[in-house]
């Protein structure tokens, strides 16, 4: 045992885990076991060791219960299944059908597995399988963390339920009406790649399908709609008023689904679905209204035309648990899991390098303040002040320090003729402050001269982003240019190419896949872990997907400050740029 690991990547990312790092509370070391880590979280504990302690762990039962099994019927070649499926899933694994880079991660073809053996698996293998319900219809969700490629599990999941519908219309367990819902324009214009219409849909790019099944898949049909569409509307000829109780279940089929025509047994797929949730008790939290309408929409379109299933995706599917309490509820129909800790284990997101909250090798205090910046500043940072006013000594450090770490990124791309940049964000409280961090890094105000470059430079207005995401107000153009650039941060050939620092106010949007994220300041509060994961999620999508002599990828870093997880290995290779201790990885989902 030890506390220090020398070595973060330990499994390929093409086959289930054989190893993982085990974290023992009671010391704060770790052991590398041979085996798979079982799914589960961290929950406070009243009796906290010190203020790394996490608290203690608590399994997520119905994983675990189902994972073995779902390896048992994968050993014994899937009994039961309809020769489809047979098909597919013989095609999916036949490496003379795809290059490296169109292989199915474990963690993908997993999670798909895991619902064909819930869909097909004999009654006598699921013995004690019983999914919790809050709707009519059945919800399974499977946790997979940002990063891993959750787009094209959905890919495979529509394939799966089309052609095996096609192949037998009489099937009700598939269907060849597919509802995808999304929380905003920024997801639902990503997941365009799920229509089979778009020359770079998934099913090509990955070889989803052959030529055979491609035929077959275009009978399929596909609707991509945000959340906001499921709001009921009046009908007075008014455009976009929303007044709930107005419109009947079937008219509001015909409205949002209309491209199904009279078609009943939908299949729904819910991504970022832990906005999809049914409040029980009323909270104050703001993401109660979406929470409301979403489902609510769900249930009109499962009283008219029957929802066969819905399919929930998410990193982080939590629930506010109610009006006061920072934690959140993990959903109980979590039925397939790889989250954070096995994903960076298996390489297939970056790692996190996060300021250490308090350490006895730490000299300088400003730098152990690093971990939860906005804690010591916030008063400073809630003031209304013009733009001009001069950050805290705290912050000025941190974008310093964190700088240097993004100009040495910066430097050692340009060496291997990398086309875009390596880019830092910054996630702050409110306007006045994204305001003051523009001014300060524009007007040469940080020692790192190289971020000043306006036309590299990209504020999000929150208020004007949230409008476009929801579809309304979109006749700004410099507002619909402003998110074009920001969806396309770091892709080649689009607006957003050469973007090298980006600053937001609260939260950047979900589905925001930006690959080349190298650097993130948070100076906002973080209530909860889920909120520092998902802020951490903007920066977790790999650059190389190319596998070493190891059969294992590389490690690539997003370097975090003001971030504070919760506790936090640290990697004993990792050379951090300055003098402050660095912490590589956060074993942790902690409610």
């Amino acid at each position: 045992m030890s506390k220090v690991i020398d070595k973060l990547i330990i499994n390929t990312p093409y086959e289930e885990p054989k190893k993982y790092w085990l974290y023992k509370r009671e010391n704060q070391s770790f052991e590398l076991i041979e085996g798979r880590r079982k799914s589960g979280y961290w929950k406070k504990s009243d009796q906290r060791l010190d203020n790394n302690d996490p608290g203690e762990f608590v399994e997520i039962e119905l994983v675990n219960r189902i994972r073995p099994r779902v390896k048992k019927w994968r050993e014994s070649n899937y009994p039961n299944i309809t020769p489809t499926t047979k098909k597919l899933l013989e095609f999916w694994k036949d490496s003379k059908e795809r290059d490296q880079n169109q292989t199915p991660f474990f963690c993908q073809f997993e999670a798909v597995e895991t619902a064909i053996w819930l869909t097909e698996g004999l009654d006598s293998d699921k013995q004690g399988i019983k999914l919790p319900k809050d709707s009519d219809w059945i919800r399974e969700c499977f946790k997979l963390a940002t990063g891993t490629g959750k787009t094209v599990v959905m890919s495979m999941l529509i394939v799966w339920h089309v052609l095996n519908k096609i192949s037998n219309p009489k099937d009700s367990r598939f269907s060849k009406n597919i509802l995808i819902v999304t929380p905003g324009i920024t997801v639902k214009d990503r997941l365009s790649v799920l229509l089979p219409s778009k020359e770079d849909n998934f099913y090509k790019t990955f070889r989803i399908v052959d030529d055979e099944m491609w035929k077959k898949l275009l009978q399929s049909k596909i609707v991509i709609t945000n959340w906001h569409n499921l709001s009921e509307k009046t009908d007075d000829g008014k455009k976009n008023v929303v007044k709930r109780g107005t419109e009947s279940d079937e008219a509001f089929c015909k409205r949002v689904i209309k491209e199904f025509g009279d078609a009943k047994n939908i299949l729904v797929i819910n991504d970022e679905a832990h906005h999809c949730w049914r409040v029980i008790e009323e909270t104050e939290d703001e993401n109660d209204e979406k929470a409301t309408v979403w489902v609510n929409g769900l249930d009109k379109i499962h009283n008219a035309r029957n929802i066969i299933k819905t399919y929930d995706l998410s990193a982080t599917p939590f629930r506010p648990s109610g009006v006061g309490n920072q934690s959140e509820k993990l959903f109980p129909w979590i039925v397939s899991d790889f989250g954070l800790n096995d994903s960076i284990e298996s390489g297939l997101v970056k790692t996190p390098r996060i300021a250490i909250r308090d350490d006895a090798s730490i000299t300088d205090d400003l730098k152990s303040k690093f971990f939860n910046i906005y804690y010591h500043v916030k008063e400073d940072l809630n003031r209304k002040v013009n733009e001009k006013t001069g950050l805290p000594d705290l912050v000025k450090s941190a974008i310093d320090h964190l700088g240097t770490d993004w100009l040495n990124v910066k430097e050692d791309w340009e060496k291997v003729d990398r086309k875009t940049p390596p880019v830092f964000i910054f996630v702050t409280n409110r306007k006045e402050t994204a305001a003051r961090v523009t001014h300060h890094i524009l007007n040469g105000y940080s020692s790192i001269h190289e971020l000043e470059d306006d036309e590299k430079f990209l504020r999000i207005d929150q208020d004007a982003l949230e409008k476009l995401e929801s579809e309304v107000d979109t006749n700004d153009e410099l507002r619909i240019l402003e998110r074009k650039k920001f969806n396309t941060v770091g892709k080649i050939g689009k607006s957003g190419e050469q973007i090298q620092c980006v600053v937001g106010v609260n939260m950047l949007s979900e589905g925001w896949d930006a690959r080349t994220v190298t650097n993130i300041l948070g100076l906002r509060a973080f209530t909860s872990q889920l909120l520092c994961e998902q802020v951490i999620g903007r920066g977790l999508r790999r650059v190389s997907y190319e596998l070493n002599d190891e059969n294992l990828f590389d490690p690539e870093y997003v370097t975090v400050f003001g971030i504070p997880f919760s506790f936090l290995p640290t990697e004993g290779d990792t050379k951090p740029f300055t003098d402050t201790t660095y912490i590589s990885l956060s074993f942790f989902t902690s409610i």
